[in-house]
């Protein structure tokens, strides 16, 4: 049989001929390789994800703002720092105190019944103490109105406790949910004190607090709106309290030193900055830490880690322990700014990677039913180490050196790194 005229392809159509006694169909659409999708495309792929991811971050960006808000506010109107640090120092005691009970009120009777309410008391917390700077009040209602806004729910831990709802038996995107946070954590806290500085210099010295405050009703609206992807609330949980549970103090003691490092290394940083004329650069060579670790904690969420979580942590601690070597070296070697904030970036890159390992723990640690509550906990752990660097970091710094001070935060990862070698129960995943 002769061969017969080919027909001209038209849109998708399959070119077709014969040939001999053989039909040939020739195909001749675009050929195009579908990639599996990315790890972080996967998480944001899950219903509801997005929703209230976005409003968890809008509220979630003034946990950076308000401290710096406040000690600018304070001392811009009252001349004193000392007064500011007061204020803010009785805030972080007060958040110590209510933020566990405010979790576990989270867990018993759900997000959207307890965290509203709760931010919305925390928000007149601020409005009063801008109200009282703003109109001259006695000092004492500065205390006043800033321990009110302990009740600030832990917005980090119910986003994770929302991402471990969502993600039950899905260990390796559940990694990525909590390296995503630890993200997220980081640019915010990168991010808010440069934002609450600009605000307050820019406009009027209560602008940085105000705008904290819109963005966390705000975004904590937008969260708790999204019901569908809340967990369950557990009235009577059967379980015991996070902080009895097998393994979880020895977790708390390893954030409570890892506090030490993220709460020595600001002091110290600021004072090293002082000494060298660029105060005003302080807070550019902090945000390049925070960066680090927020550059690490996306790369360690897309990579899919070997080895139990309670292997990988003690490695994870020994690394951020070698790196934070570097600020130490540079400071006392060459007393260069800008090559101290190079090793400020670098060691940065370790934080995260300790702190997802550490907060994985936490959440397979906690029993069931009290999630909000053992986040909580670690959150807690963390403020009350940053508190002790602080202090820790701001005594050397006046009694030896701001180079010495670098020894603080490095001698807080050597304590965390022992504690993580310690043997602890706890289940191994």
């Amino acid at each position: 049989m002769p061969p017969t005229t080919p027909r001209r392809p038209t849109g998708h159509t399959p070119l077709l001929t014969v040939t001999g006694d053989s039909l040939v169909a020739a195909d001749f659409r675009p050929r195009t390789r579908r990639r599996p999708p990315g790890p972080y495309r996967r998480l944001l792929s899950v219903p509801g994800a997005r929703a209230f991811t976005a409003g968890n971050l809008i509220a979630r960006l003034p946990m950076g703002m308000f401290s710096v808000s406040a000690v600018v506010m304070i001392a811009g109107t009252r001349g004193s720092y000392a007064l500011a640090g007061a204020v803010t120092a009785t805030g972080l005691a007060a958040t110590a105190l209510v933020a566990p009970w405010t979790a576990r009120l989270v867990d018993r009777h759900g997000q959207a019944r307890v965290a509203l309410p709760a931010t919305l008391v925390a928000a007149l917390g601020s409005l009063a103490l801008l109200l009282c700077v703003r109109y001259g009040a006695p000092d004492w209602t500065l205390f006043a109105a800033y321990a009110a806004t302990a009740t600030t729910p832990n917005t980090g831990g119910m986003a994770r406790a929302r991402w471990a709802h969502l993600l039950k038996g899905d260990a390796g995107l559940l990694h990525t949910a909590n390296s995503f946070e630890q993200a997220a954590d980081e640019l915010c806290f990168m991010l808010g004190p440069v934002l609450a500085a600009f605000l307050s210099a820019t406009f009027f010295p209560e602008a940085g607090t105000l705008v904290g405050v819109v963005l966390l009703v705000t975004g904590m609206l937008l969260f708790t709106a999204q019901r569908a992807t809340e967990p369950p609330a557990r009235p009577r949980p059967r379980a015991k309290a996070p902080f009895r549970a097998p393994g979880i103090p020895p977790l708390l003691a390893v954030c409570l030193a890892m506090g030490g490092v993220f709460g020595a290394m600001e002091v110290v940083t600021i004072a090293f900055a002082d000494a060298n004329g660029h105060r005003t650069a302080a807070g550019v060579v902090l945000a390049l830490q925070a960066a680090g670790s927020c550059a690490a904690g996306l790369l360690y969420g897309a990579l899919k880690p070997a080895g139990a979580a309670e292997d990988r942590l003690p490695w994870c601690v020994a690394a951020m322990a070698a790196l934070l070597t570097l600020p130490l070296l540079a400071a006392s070697l060459t007393g260069s700014l800008p090559l101290l904030a190079v090793t400020l970036l670098v060691a940065g890159m370790a934080t995260a990677p300790a702190m997802v390992t550490t907060m994985t723990l936490v959440q397979r640690r906690t029993p069931e039913g009290r999630l909000n509550e053992g986040m909580t906990l670690a959150v807690t752990g963390l403020l009350g180490g940053i508190a002790c660097g602080s202090a820790a970091g701001g005594w050397t710094v006046e009694h030896l050196s701001a180079t010495a001070g670098y020894g603080v935060p490095l001698a807080a990862a050597a304590a965390a790194l022992l504690l993580t070698l310690r043997p602890a129960t706890g289940d191994r995943a």
